[in-house]
Order: C-alpha cells, then structure tokens, then sequence
C-alpha cells in the first residue's frame, strides 16, 4: 500500500479513542477519519468514510465488535471494504476465535506499546494478517479439540482447484510460519511464495492470511498432503 493509512477507531470510551486518535495521527504515514462510540455507528462510518483499518473494540452498547465487523465485511463481490484489526482488553480465546472468524485481520491488546499497534495498523493494511505463534498455536488446538466434520461438496471444489504447491503453502501458512519460512521448507524463493499466496486468497476467496487460517482449518487441511 502507497501513500497515507487512514484509519477509523471505534470504542465506547472517550478517552480510548482520543488517545488512539493521538496516537495514529503522530505517525505521518497514517491518519484517523472518523470515530465511532458503538458498533451500529462504527458499521455506518466505515460504508461512508471508506477507512483502510478500523481499529474495532469488542465489547461495545448498542451493537458489538465481531458483529460490526462482519457487518462491515459482508460486502458484494469485488466491492472495497477495510481491514478490521480487533483492538480488545480482553485476551481469552472466545473473543480471539470470535473475531478471526468474524472476518478481522489481527488481534492485539490494549496495553499494546504504541508502537507496536502503530506497525499492526501497518501490516495489516499492507493484506498480511496480525497472528503471532501464540495465537496461531491457540488457534490450531482450538481446532483440533473440536470434532472433525466432513468437508462440503464445496469445499472439496474449492481443494480440488488448488495444485500440489498451493496446496502444500496453504499447510505451511496454517502453521503460522512466515514467507521466508515457507520458501526455505518449500526450497523456492520468498517471490515465489507470495504468488502461490496471492493466488489462494484468490481461490479461497479470502481476505488475507488470517482468513486462510481459518478456511484451512474448517477445511480439514491440517497436514501435507491431506486435501479434505
């Protein structure tokens, strides 16, 4: 992404958002267009301001976080819609997995240092997914507690159109590791890997990596080799 970041906070706190506000208009490269107090008003914001980001709170009146959010996702086919990265004080595992399969793109906690939410703001408009390893862990045993369900006539279309490679990187990419990781395993440069990347989340119809967590999983794509 080229030129500035724009950015709308959405929070029931006057004070959260000021300071955020503050915070995302110190760095040149972002700027904030618009605050929201609930999640209804967060939805209308982001259709009418049209933000990169939406830095969204979970727990708000009127309508919460993970359903404004996918609200705000639920989009037709090839129209714009932002990224949303879930801003929360809560760190337990229902509202981490709630608000991946809402459709956000990244998690990070309150207490996050300033410049670290600033660089999270930063990859994930930049279409990368904000999953540590720990989450990403937590997410897979999640997945793996619950019970395995038969894949879709669906999903297994949507396997059956990946090749072995894309297939192999979309293991690789449900582990949690990253490009250059992928293409040491793979023995095929970072360049390549983000082909095969951008190409799954076109098949896959997925909004980024932390979407393609989630589809692998529901998937049943939980090892090399295994297609649904």
């Amino acid at each position: 992404m080229t030129g500035t970041i724009t950015v709308l906070i959405a929070d029931d706190e006057a004070l959260v958002r000021a300071g955020f506000r503050l915070l995302v208009e110190y760095a040149p490269d972002l700027a904030v267009v618009g605050e929201a107090e609930n999640g209804a008003h967060a939805v209308s914001q982001a259709r009418a301001l049209k933000p990169d980001i939406v830095l969204m709170d979970i727990k708000m009146p009127v309508m919460d976080g993970l359903e404004a959010t996918r609200m705000i996702l639920d989009r037709s086919p090839g129209s714009r819609s932002p990224r949303v990265l879930v801003v929360s004080t809560f760190d337990d595992d229902e509202n981490v997995f709630a608000a991946l399969r809402s459709g956000a793109s990244g998690f990070v906690l309150k207490d996050t240092p300033p410049e670290q939410l600033l660089e999270a703001i930063r990859i994930v408009a930049a279409g990368e997914a904000l999953l540590t390893p720990n989450l990403t862990r937590r997410l897979i045993a999640e997945f793996a507690r619950a019970p395995a369900q038969p894949a879709s006539a669906e999903a297994r279309a949507l396997l059956d159109d990946l090749t072995d490679r894309e297939h192999d990187v979309l293991v690789h990419v449900a582990a949690g590791r990253s490009n250059a990781e992928i293409g040491a395993a793979l023995h095929v440069s970072v360049a390549t890997v983000k082909t095969h990347v951008s190409r799954l989340l076109a098949k896959l119809d997925a909004r980024d990596r932390a979407q393609l967590v989630v589809l692998s999983y529901e998937l049943g794509v939980t090892e090399p080799g295994r297609r649904g």
